[in-house]
Formats: structure tokens, C-alpha cells, sequence
């Protein structure tokens, strides 16, 4: 029997899961997935996710294959609105780390194999879980056909759909937005080099980050869902909006989105733990979502590994975890929407003189480290 089984072999299961090895458990993750995605979706490390990653050994490496991202630049119809710069920031890491999720996930995959071999199963789907007391079995089906494993406890990191979530009876309501975007990664022919750019426009926000390799990512709000995005038609609306010239025959990610949050009731049922997505889905815009999961990690292994040496205050522990993690999932929540409210369409009229508030508030010391500290989890 294992001490953990990890549902969900995404970068918030495969840290879980490295962490639990680390502390001593035996710990298995379980990915339906044969292969890793090579997509790049979320891309950005804020402060207090980089130093949760400190535990597990990785960070300096994400940071040596990343780019620092230490000032936020806002512009509107051509002209420079503010900038929010990471200076400011309590600590070491005065920035945002960069990272494309590829990356990320062959970081963690490649540490957790070096040092704990075997861990990682791919090619396992969890079609139930079932809490039989002093114990969860899980039933599978792989390449070898199916089997029950048995592990005292079972953590479920298998994203916003969690079938282990729904397994376990837990309800997580969904909220929709009146948001959609279309994201792309280009080759950078800017001159912002490390910097953020929000371009605040009428037509809705666009929003541009760094990425190695000479790499830029480019966001764009639309007003109802795309279902086939192309490189030229994100590129001329990125023209369109803020007159920046990106070529698109060097796109090397496409995607489109529209937005939803959820936040589940309740993040423990009997032996039954949720961590990430399958926790609380939040808005990619503010990139929260895989951060929220890793500090998810660092809280919750500590607990795990008491509970299962000395079987004692397990439920107290638990209880508490549950609180101070669907708090900051609420508050990443609340984030969220009032970056999306601010990047909405707005007439130019109603536009120019909230930029102008916008601007005097940046311009204030105090405004603008609370700002800096709001725009990575601080």
C-alpha cells in the first residue's frame, strides 16, 4: 500500500509528488497523459510560488531557463500610462519569473525521475476512487490493463474537471465571464526587452510578456469565444489596437479562451485532498492558477507526512489547511475579476480620464506597492 496517491501528473501534481518523496513517503502519481504537452500555457512564477519551489530544489534552475520580469509597463493609444516596477517587492525575488509551462513540467518531471525513479506512472487513468475507511482504492487502467492500488491517502491534482473531485461528491459551482482572449507566442521584434506591457485600449486589453529565447506572448481580449484562431488574425488585431507590427509567420503557440472560475466547497473529503485546479480554477489572467497550486503543495505535504508518522490532530490539520487555502483561492478570485474589469472595452471618453486616475495612482509611493504587491500574490 502507498502513502499517497497522486491523481494528475500536471506541474502542480509532479511538485506534490516530489515533495511527499523528499519528506520520506511513498508517493505515486497517476497521468492518463502518454506524453507531456509541449504547449506553453501559463507561463508566469510570482514571489511567493518561487520560494515555495526553494523546498523542492528547482528554482534555481526555472530561473536560470526563465526570464525576470521586474517592471509592468501600462500604455494607452500610444502613450505611457505608468509603470508598476517589482522593486519594491519585500524580499529577494523583486520580479516575475517567466516561464513557459513546457518547461516548467520537464523541470519537475526530469528532478522527480533523477531522484525518485518510477514515481511518475503515465499512460494510468483513475476511473473511481472509492474511501474504504482506513484507506482509498483507486481503480486504474494503463498499458498493463486494469488494477486497484491502495495508498492511506489520495490527492487529487487533476485539474478543473476533476473527476476524483466529482467521485468524492464534492460540488464546485462554476462562475462565467463576459471574457474571452486569443493568445500566441511570437518572435519578439519589440524594444520592451524584460518589460510587461498592458496595452489599455478601447477595444479591449492586450497584454504582452517575455518568454526566453526571443520569444514574445501576446493576449488579446475578444468579445465572444474563437473557435479557430489564426496567426494573422491575432496579429491584425494586435496591430489594430496598438499599432506594434508582429509577424506571423513566427508564431509557435496558438490558443484561445473563454473564462471561468470555481471554487470547491470543500478542498478535504475523508481521506480524499484537493490541490490546484481541482481545488479552485481562477482566471489565467493575473496567472494565479499554478501558483495557488504549488503553495497548495508546500502547506499540505508537511500535514500529510505528520499525519501519517504520528496520527495525530490529523482532522484539526486538515481543517485548517481547508481555510487558509480556499481563503487565498477566494482572494486570487477577486484579483482576477478586477483585472478582467480592467481590461474590458471602454469608450474613449469614459477611457482617457481613467487612465489619467490610473496614472496618478501609480505615481503615489504607497498605491503602487500595494499595486506591485496585488499583481504577484504578495
Amino acid at each position: 500500500m502507498h502513502d499517497v496517491i497522486v491523481v494528475g501528473g500536471g506541474p502542480v501534481g509532479l511538485y506534490t509528488a516530489l515533495l511527499l518523496r523528499q519528506a520520506g513517503l511513498d508517493a505515486v502519481v497517476l497521468e492518463r497523459r502518454t506524453d507531456r504537452s509541449s504547449h506553453s500555457r501559463a507561463i508566469g512564477i510570482h514571489p511567493p510560488a518561487l520560494r515555495a519551489l526553494e523546498a523542492g530544489g528547482i528554482a534555481d534552475e526555472l530561473r536560470e531557463r526563465g526570464v525576470l520580469i521586474r517592471d509592468g509597463v501600462a500604455r494607452s493609444a500610444g502613450r505611457h500610462v505608468g509603470t508598476i516596477s517589482f522593486s519594491t517587492l519585500p524580499g529577494a525575488e523583486t520580479y516575475v519569473l517567466a516561464v513557459p509551462q513546457a518547461t516548467t513540467e520537464e523541470i519537475l518531471e526530469r528532478r522527480l525521475e533523477e531522484e525518485f525513479p518510477g514515481t511518475l506512472r503515465r499512460g494510468v487513468a483513475v476511473l473511481s476512487a472509492r474511501d474504504a475507511g482506513d484507506h482509498v482504492l483507486a481503480s486504474t487502467r494503463g498499458q498493463g490493463g486494469d488494477a486497484v492500488l491502495r495508498a492511506r491517502l489520495l490527492v487529487a491534482a487533476d485539474g478543473a474537471r476533476s473527476s476524483i473531485r466529482d467521485g468524492a461528491g464534492i460540488r464546485a459551482p462554476s462562475r462565467r465571464y463576459p471574457d474571452c482572449y486569443v493568445m500566441g507566442d511570437f518572435k519578439d521584434g519589440t524594444d520592451d526587452g524584460d518589460d510587461a506591457v498592458l496595452y489599455l485600449e478601447t477595444g479591449g486589453i492586450v497584454e504582452s510578456f517575455p518568454l526566453p529565447g526571443g520569444i514574445r506572448r501576446w493576449v488579446v481580449r475578444v468579445g465572444c469565444p474563437v473557435q479557430r484562431p489564426t496567426a494573422e488574425d491575432l496579429t491584425s488585431l494586435i496591430h489594430e489596437r496598438t499599432g506594434v507590427d508582429v509577424d506571423p509567420g513566427t508564431n509557435s503557440m496558438l490558443s484561445a479562451f473563454d473564462v471561468q472560475s470555481r471554487l470547491a466547497e470543500r478542498f478535504v473529503a475523508g481521506r480524499t485532498i484537493l490541490v490546484g485546479d481541482a481545488a479552485h480554477e481562477v482566471s489565467p489572467i493575473g496567472g494565479q492558477g499554478m501558483n495557488l497550486g504549488w503553495l497548495d503543495a508546500v502547506r499540505l505535504v508537511p500535514i500529510i507526512t505528520a499525519s501519517i508518522r504520528d496520527k495525530q490532530g490529523v482532522a484539526a490539520r486538515l481543517a485548517v489547511y481547508e481555510k487558509e487555502r480556499r481563503a487565498q483561492a477566494a482572494l486570487a478570485r477577486r484579483k482576477a475579476h478586477i483585472n478582467m474589469a480592467l481590461g474590458r472595452p471602454l469608450p474613449a471618453a469614459f477611457m482617457r480620464p481613467r487612465n489619467a486616475i490610473l496614472a496618478a495612482l501609480i505615481r503615489n509611493d504607497a498605491v503602487h506597492a500595494g499595486v506591485a504587491r496585488a499583481f504577484t500574490m504578495q
